[in-house]
């Protein structure tokens, strides 16, 4: 009897602190599910809003944007409408209080990454301020008036309600470039135009896109799609054709001829043939595009300071493929000097006295044999990659995918080859287009095949998209990561091209001394404000002797400031993030875990995807 009034008093208290612990948690878990059920509401309406802006961005994201609820949007191109700057700004900073609002630690893994992804986004993005008179929309390779027609070609119709929506888009091209030009107005009067040069190559490509009205390739790709649409009548789809070439000549080839005119008027205005530091805050404007547009937030010296330290590596790792012991590191002292006196206020006047060659002999490399994984067609060399990449990359997502060639009437326009991402609500059709105008065998075919395929774009993609991510992220242009990743995936297949020799090795050594090289150009461009003859001397001092390539150089890199550094010095983020977790896992590295962990957190900048590696090797 004693026993059991003893278990009474503790068992009474026992419960009700059970309960009261049950209670808790409960309401913990509760109110943890319903922050995270705001925090997705929230970026799922900032999903809505911003692919619903562009109909061409809707359409490359969403295959069937009803599906998602959206059936309201608009089919117009808008506007380029610098004057909405305050609102622009009210709007990020609006959006990045709102994302930071929420509480961290009751958010769950995922919902904490993209809460720190889209509040460094905001962040960066308010960084330009009144700097938006640097903003360039026009170049002759990278440029709106360049991709449009790329874009237009490439619209898929899946039904009837694509071909009317493109048709109704079409028809806003022109007050679209209107925009344009009256942005190009406000630049020219605050004198932060293009020069004239740049002007004359951007006319070359619209002139050479709008000279033959009657046969515009955008015509006959037009024909083409909609012969092979089927649901519509023979009767209909003529109608269509008939009504594409009248937008096309009637409204936007005139488009491309007014802004020909425009920009023709405005020549002279430009004040500046050479980088942006020459503009008052231009610097500033240059270290925001590396920050929105490669991800990566290093100061321009230590990022230079890297770059420098990489092209000795590499320089001495082709030195003794070659067994040539020519002392690398004086050479890079000497070549250099410009940039490393910048860095410490030295004296940059001492001449540059090395003989280059070295560089040069890898670009005429000659393999003595193709192996029998680069004979075969490219779907074949596809199929050989993603064998040979599995020792090295965690399995891919099961996906289907085809090699389609770049249409006769484009392929003077396009790139060698080119990956065409899915809609993320199908994740199909994946596409790797080939431009038979590039020629490429061998090697070349082989490495680009990697770049945009396995382990490279398409790999990238498909695995990133296997783990659901919230819809908002595939909207983040993370163009370092993306392309960052393509360019050191294809580094692997430079290794397994010819395993046997070191052919494939000395000819990553060269690709990736001349990145190297044009992205030291495009910082010593536009934050240190070497002009062309500079640029010559270090180029000279290189191999690269020939003036007409010298100034092409030049000019590529001034029209498109940063472009070059998304490729390599993402490449060089992987890397250096992928030697400091072999330092902390030790004998225990693995690299496919490693790549793994890259792959599962997907495209974001550099400091939060380093944090998020490093933090689960420390852990």
């Amino acid at each position: 009897m004693h026993i059991s009034k003893l278990s009474k008093k503790i068992f009474i208290p026992l419960l009700i602190l059970l309960c009261f612990l049950t209670f808790l948690l409960v309401r913990v878990l509760t109110y943890s599910y319903f922050i995270n059920r705001r925090f997705r509401a929230c970026t799922n309406t900032i999903f809505t809003a911003d692919v619903s802006a562009n109909p061409l961005n809707l359409h490359y994201t969403l295959a069937y944007p009803e599906s998602t609820g959206i059936k309201d949007y608009s089919l117009s191109l808008g506007a380029f409408d610098p004057t909405q700057l305050s609102a622009q700004k009210i709007l990020l900073e609006n959006r990045r209080n709102l994302i930071n609002s929420f509480p961290t630690k009751d958010l769950s893994p995922d919902n904490q990454l993209t809460q720190q992804i889209l509040s460094l986004y905001y962040e960066t993005q308010l960084l330009p301020a009144n700097q938006y008179l640097l903003d360039e929309t026009l170049s002759p390779s990278l440029g709106t008036q360049a991709q449009l027609p790329v874009l237009l070609a490439e619209y898929t119709f899946r039904n009837k309600d694509d071909v009317q929506n493109y048709l109704k888009m079409l028809t806003s091209v022109d007050t679209y470039f209107e925009s344009i030009l009256t942005f190009e107005k406000q630049k020219a009067k605050n004198g932060t135009f293009m020069s004239d040069t740049t002007v004359d190559r951007i006319i070359d490509q619209c002139s050479a896109f709008i000279q033959n009205p009657e046969d515009n390739y955008l015509d006959s790709v037009f024909s083409e799609k909609i012969q092979s649409l089927s649901g519509i009548s023979d009767q209909k789809k003529a109608a269509y054709q008939k009504l594409h070439h009248q937008i096309l000549t009637g409204q936007v080839l005139p488009a491309y001829q007014s802004l020909i005119d425009g920009l023709s008027l405005l020549k002279g205005s430009g004040k500046n043939p050479g980088g942006l530091c020459q503009f008052t805050g231009g610097s500033a404007y240059y270290e925001y595009l590396i920050k929105s547009s490669c991800g990566v937030y290093d100061t321009v010296p230590e990022i230079q300071s890297r770059l420098i330290r990489q092209f000795q590596t590499d320089l001495s790792a082709a030195s003794q493929l070659m067994g040539d012991n020519t002392a690398t590191q004086a050479f890079a002292s000497e070549v250099f000097l410009p940039i490393i006196n910048t860095q410490t206020g030295g004296n940059a006047s001492k001449a540059l006295t090395f003989s280059a060659g070295l560089i040069d002999t890898a670009s005429g490399l000659s393999f003595t044999s193709t192996p029998a994984s680069a004979e075969g067609s490219p779907e074949q060399i596809l199929k050989t990659l993603q064998k040979q990449i599995q020792n090295d990359f965690p399995d891919a997502p099961s996906t289907s995918y085809e090699v389609k060639y770049v249409h006769p009437d484009l392929e003077e326009h396009l790139s060698p080859a080119f990956y065409l991402t899915p809609p993320i609500d199908t994740l199909s059709p994946n596409d790797i287009y080939i431009n038979r105008h590039a020629n490429m065998g061998g090697l070349e075919l082989y490495t680009t095949l990697a770049h945009e395929g396995f382990p490279g774009h398409l790999y990238q993609t498909i695995s990133f998209a296997a783990s659901s991510p919230d819809p908002v992220r595939h909207l983040l242009p993370m163009g370092g990561y993306v392309e960052g990743w393509a360019t050191y995936a294809e580094s692997f297949a430079y290794r397994y091209y010819q395993p046997e020799t070191t052919d494939g090795q000395f000819a990553w050594l060269n690709r990736s001394l001349n990145l190297c090289i044009m992205s030291l150009l495009d910082t010593g461009i536009h934050y240190n404000g070497w002009n062309q003859a500079r640029c010559a001397t270090f180029l000279s001092q290189l191999g690269v002797t020939d003036t007409a390539i010298q100034q092409e150089i030049y000019q590529v890199i001034v029209e498109d400031p940063a472009n070059y550094l998304k490729y390599y010095l993402g490449c060089l983020q992987f890397l250096d993030l992928q030697q400091e977790a072999r330092e902390l896992a030790g004998d225990a590295f693995n690299l496919r875990d490693f790549h793994k962990k890259v792959l599962a957190i997907g495209p974001c900048q550099f400091p939060v995807l380093k944090q998020a590696v490093i933090t689960s090797y420390s852990s």
